[in-house]
């Protein structure tokens, strides 16, 4: 009798094990793509990034020198045009969004690149 609970139990447990191995959804693959984008000091940096990190973007790095913003995420939830959009919306003209007057204007003097 001790013979046969311990094997349903341990039936039973392999049965849970497997049913939530089965159960996990396999990982979505990253993208990493660069784009130009318009800044000036460290404080665009701040800006820019803040702007990039949305839904469905792990990682978001600005090179200061270069103007290349680096965004690694993934592209079943977003896209590098959904991206640029947010970052323009900040201010900040990227390759192919200009950023409005309204969200440029605010920038802080040292941010103006125009």
């Amino acid at each position: 009798m001790k013979t046969l609970v311990k094997i349903t139990i341990i039936a039973l447990l392999a049965i849970v094990y497997t049913s939530n191995t089965n159960a996990q959804t396999p990982a979505t693959k990253s993208k990493t793509e660069t784009i130009k984008v318009s800044g000036n000091c460290d404080m665009c940096k701040a800006r820019i990034e803040k702007a990039a990190k949305i839904d469905g973007v792990s990682k978001a790095e600005w090179n200061k020198k270069d103007k290349m913003l680096a965004v690694t995420f993934d592209p079943v939830k977003t896209s590098m045009d959904v991206i640029g959009k947010k970052v323009a919306a900040a201010g900040h003209d990227t390759e192919k969004v200009k950023a409005e007057a309204q969200a440029y204007d605010k920038l802080p003097s040292c941010c103006k690149y125009r």
